[in-house]
């Protein structure tokens, strides 16, 4: 019983927060645009502090940690991976590049065969 009150509080947290992330990133271009007498570098710097707090914001919510720990363990997932070497890279760059006009040739000659015969069939031949 008392799982189910603080899972409702959360939620009520939780959406609190982005009701304050939602305003902060709308103040923050609706400032942008208002304010277009100043410069343009002071209101981009007022523009990424306020995305930054806002992402602040919504990464203490419990879908920011979630995505958080996703790309978190997605990072640690890239560095696992064993990368091909220079050379292997180059020559499946070749093999792929001469599949591709081995296959490019094959069906240039079927769509001549079947263009000759579409024409022999319509009398459009000479």
């Amino acid at each position: 019983m008392n799982n189910t009150k603080t899972d409702i509080a959360t939620r009520s947290v939780d959406s609190f927060k982005w009701l304050l992330v939602v305003f902060l990133l709308g103040g923050g271009l609706f400032g942008f645009y208002y304010f277009a007498e100043y410069s343009l570098l002071v209101r981009v710097i007022s523009l990424l502090a306020i995305a930054g707090l806002a992402i602040w914001i919504a990464l203490a919510t419990g879908k920011g940690r979630q995505t958080r720990d996703f790309l978190r363990e997605a990072h640690l997932e890239v560095r696992r991976v064993v990368w091909p070497t220079r050379q292997e890279t180059v020559q499946m760059t070749g093999i792929v590049l001469i599949m591709v006009l081995i296959v490019s040739i094959i069906i240039w000659v079927v769509d001549s065969i079947l263009m000759w015969i579409v024409r022999y069939f319509t009398g459009q031949g000479g």
